[in-house]
């Protein structure tokens, strides 16, 4: 009986020594993961506070900027109604009326002093329109936005070689009426 006992004694003794090596392995991998967890977790902080720093400081300088922007007026040039035959064919009309918003009094005199040839170049892209193209919101927003760009092209052209170049003086393009028969 002794001799069966042994073997009983031996298998209890070699698991016992098993456990603590498998505790001490399994605490040893909790640490680590905690301290990978740790890890990320600051650096995702200190990247995100980074992030909020330079985010901060660019959003303050377009809130000055926003305020300096809403704080001026709106000031406004409506030009005289303009009336022009559509192409094709001609057969059909647009009445329109147009006022320009411009970014401020030296905008506005400057506007004013090119307006001829800008009433010109607003006339010709209106005569290349068709009816149904001008009775479309996408159609009337493309439109603006020509008039816009040949508005600053006409006006940029008048700039003298070396001279900064400072906001668009026209800023907007905005209708008035708008009518097509």
């Amino acid at each position: 009986m002794a001799t069966a006992n042994k073997p009983a004694e031996t298998a209890t003794t070699t698991a016992a020594p098993g456990k603590p090596k498998s505790k001490r392995l399994l605490m040893i991998g909790l640490v680590l993961v905690l301290l990978a967890v740790a890890l990320a977790g600051g650096w995702l902080y200190l990247q995100k506070r980074n992030a909020d720093i330079m985010l901060g400081v660019e959003e303050e300088h377009e809130e000055e900027e926003e305020v300096v922007v809403e704080s001026a007026a709106p000031i406004y040039l409506p030009l005289d109604t303009m009336v022009v035959n559509l192409s094709p064919d001609g057969d059909r009309v647009a009445q329109i009326g147009i006022t320009l918003e411009v970014s401020d009094d030296k905008s506005l005199e400057k506007v004013k002093s090119y307006l001829p040839a800008l009433r010109s170049d607003i006339l010709l892209l209106l005569s290349q329109r068709t009816a149904e193209e001008l009775l479309t919101n996408e159609g009337k927003e493309k439109l603006k936005a020509d008039i816009l760009a040949s508005a600053a092209a006409q006006l940029k052209a008048t700039r003298k070689k070396g001279e900064k170049r400072g906001p668009q003086p026209v800023r907007k393009v905005h209708f008035s009426s708008f009518i097509v028969q």
